[in-house]
Order: structure tokens, then sequence, then C-alpha cells
């Protein structure tokens, strides 16, 4: 029988109206309350993540592959041929082997591991871009034509496409059909089936085509969103000079975005003639990356802050459960109780604490997060923070984690006070009982 885990579960049931049972509540609810905080934390911080970096994947492609004479300053066009090695057949790769460095606890060892990528590559398409200006009857309007042809996936654009259709695109002639931004059309007072002029620069000339609204998109990243049109890539191709075999690059798309690194590098050294260059989009747009990667910094903050006040509320509860119980301590003394024996029967009870507290912190942040997924009651700008609503994203193994950190690290603190117990004489404890 162990008598510590006893005698823990009967001072548990018999100090519901005392002094302490108070205290223990207090306990409860502070545990509560910081797992709740981390859950939510979390969860808001992964989903914002990834849907942003979702949002970004899917209109630009995980990685570019362009001429390497192309301005990276100024961004002007310079055509590739679409005849390339690599093009279709680039999505037909899977997963593919590496060596990376071996290390052990950060430090890398003089020997390299054969590793393999979680995923291959699912998708690549031709692009080509076209910056301009866009003149209605009372605005005018910056903006980047982007050329996308028969191979463009519109799995993702189709969640994001709010009014309006697909354009309609031809094998044998260019259209004159637009998809529009939100914000842009908003501004310039278009609709769908409203004409509008684009004028451009061609070998010095001023040049000028007609264009019609066949959709309008919203993805939120509104700085994005107001640079960009999509059109016909045979359309940008005459605009810009060039022939129906020529583009201004292709967008590969991967499968898991942890091989992003490994499989920009693949395909740079591997698939790539030395003409091309290949960069990933991190690279391109590095800004909005920093930003998410700040996020993991508040994220660990946040799990400090929470852990530190379950700590102290913790730690504060158990020194008065035991300076309320110091008879009972000089009484197990006194019958030859030892004081670990003594100090692990307050740590049982501080574990049917902190196990309370983590069920009621469980229980009330899961129940947030999913009502947060169902009706988004918690609105966000989406000029600051690219959505509309906060993003949650639970994973199980996540919740796990942080129900297991906070039972150990906690329990692993509290030994320290526990140590109070030593520090009781039963002679003194039994004469004032």
């Amino acid at each position: 029988m162990n008598l510590p885990f006893f005698i823990a579960k009967r001072v548990a049931s018999s100090e519901r109206q005392s002094f302490s049972g108070l205290i223990i509540r207090i306990a409860i609810v502070a545990v509560a309350l910081s797992l709740t905080v981390m859950i939510v934390a979390t969860a808001v911080i992964s989903g914002f993540k990834n849907q942003i970096g979702e949002k970004i994947f899917g209109f630009w492609g995980h990685i570019h592959i362009t001429s390497t004479q192309i301005n990276r300053s100024t961004g002007e066009a310079v055509p590739i041929s679409i005849y390339q090695p690599f093009y279709p057949g680039l999505d037909t790769v899977g997963k593919i082997s590496f060596q990376e460095k071996f290390q052990v606890l950060g430090f890398e060892l003089p020997y390299d591991v054969v590793k393999q990528t979680e995923g291959g590559i699912r998708h690549i398409q031709a692009f080509a871009l076209k910056p301009g200006i866009i003149k209605t009857k009372k605005e005018i309007e910056g903006i980047i034509l982007k050329g996308i042809g028969q191979d463009f996936d519109w799995s993702f654009f189709d969640k994001y496409l709010v009014e309006g259709q697909k354009l309609t695109l031809s094998d044998s002639a260019s259209t004159e059909g637009i998809i529009l931004s939100r914000q842009t059309a908003d501004r310039l007072e278009l609709g769908i089936g409203d004409k509008f002029i684009f004028n451009f620069v061609a070998d010095g000339e001023a040049l000028r085509r007609r264009f019609t609204v066949e959709g309008i998109y919203k993805t939120g990243l509104e700085e994005y969103d107001r640079k960009f049109a999509l059109v016909d890539l045979k359309k940008v191709q005459e605009l810009l000079g060039w022939r129906s075999d020529q583009v201004g690059g292709f967008e590969v798309f991967i499968e898991d975005l942890s091989d992003l690194d490994i499989m920009t590098e693949y395909i740079y050294l591997e698939e790539t003639p030395a003409d091309l260059y290949c960069e990933n989009i991190r690279e391109k747009f590095p800004a909005i990356f920093e930003w998410l990667a700040l996020q993991d910094i508040n994220e660990v903050v946040i799990l400090a802050l929470m852990v530190i006040v379950g700590l102290i509320n913790m730690i504060t509860a158990l020194m008065i459960l035991i300076l309320e119980r110091t008879n009972m301590v000089g009484t197990l003394k006194s019958l030859g109780q030892t004081n670990w024996g003594i100090r692990k029967i307050f740590l049982y009870h501080a574990g049917y604490i902190i196990l309370l507290g983590l069920f009621w912190g469980n229980f009330i942040g899961i129940s947030f997060c999913l009502l947060q997924q169902k009706y988004g009651f918690i609105r966000l700008s989406e000029e600051n923070y690219y959505l509309p609503v906060a993003p949650i994203e639970l994973n199980p193994l996540t919740i796990l984690a942080l129900n297991a950190g906070a039972l150990v690290i906690i329990m692993i603190f509290l030994t320290i006070p526990s140590w109070l117990v030593t520090k009781i004489s039963p002679v003194k404890a039994i004469r004032f009982k």
C-alpha cells in the first residue's frame, strides 16, 4: 500500500470546508487559466503562420525559376524559353535523399547522415509579368499584370475568387479578360463586365490595350492584392512583344513546406540549366516571413509567463497546505515517517490540484478554440494582420506537450517548497496541537 498517496487522498477530501480549500480552488483556477492561455496562444500563432504562409505560397508558388539576367531591383522582365528539360515533368519528382551534418545537442559532428524529404514537387506553371497603369474615366492606378496559362493551378485561387468567374483562356488567341483584386476594383469603381484601358510602355512607346473585368479576388494580403491582376499569358506575351514560346519564369509548388530549402537547392543544382536562376519565396519576400518568425518569440514569452503564473500560485498553495497541516506533519514524524515520505504526501496533493487545473484548462481552452473556429467572433483588421478573423489551428500533439510540460515543470519546482517539511520539529508541532 502506498501510504503517502492514501494520506494525500484523505487530506484532499477533508479540506473542502477549510481555509486551505479556498487556496486550493484559487490554485486550480490559476493553473486552468494558464493552460487555457497557452492552448489559445499556440493555436492562434500556429493558425497565423500556416494560413498567411498558405496565402503567400498559393499566390506565388514556393520556388521561382527565372533568367539569371533579370534585374531584381526593377523587376524588368527577361524572357526565357518555355521549352525546358524540367517543364512540365518537374512535378513528377517525388521524395529526394540528401546529406546533412550529424548533430548532437546542436553541435555538428564531422560526418554526414542521409535523410529524405517529407514530400516531392506537386506542380509547376509558367508565368510572365508586365507593369503598367489602369485608366478609367475617374481614376488611374499602377498595377502589374500576371500572365497565367492553361497550366495554372486554380485550386488555391478558387477560395479567394469573391465575384465573377475564372479567366477564359484560349489555346489559339489571347483574351482580354482580367481578374482584379477587390481593393483595386473598389478604388477604380469597376465591376464584373466593366471595360477599362491599360497603359504601358514598349520599346519607348506609350501603348494602350483594353481589358474586361471577368473576376474579382481578395486574399487579404492587401500589399500584394493592390499590385497584381491576373490575365491571359498570351496577352502579356503580346504586350511584351515576346514569342508564344517565351515566358517570364516558372512557379514551382512543393508538397511539404519543411522541404523548401532542400528542394530549392535540388532544383537549382540538378534540374535547371546554367542560364536560369532559382530562388524560393522566402528569399524573394523576406519581410513578411521575418514578421511571422517574430510570432515564435511571442509564443515562447507567453508560454513562459503562463508557466510562471501557475508555478507561483502552486508554490503558494503548497506552502499554505504544509503550514496548515503542521500538526499532522509532527504526528507522522513521531510515528517514524521520513521527511521524504511526508513531502510525497504534499506533492501527491499538489499533483491532484494541478491535474484538476489542467482538466479545466483543456476544457476551456479547447472549447474556446472550437467556438472561434466555427463562429469567428474575434475579428481582426485585415489590413494589419492579413486575416479577417483570428485563425485557430489545434494540434493534439502540441496540446499534449503543453499539458506534460506544465505538469513536469511545476512538479519539479514544487520539490523546493516541500523542503519546508524538514524544518518542522515533531515535538514543537505536537505541543501546540
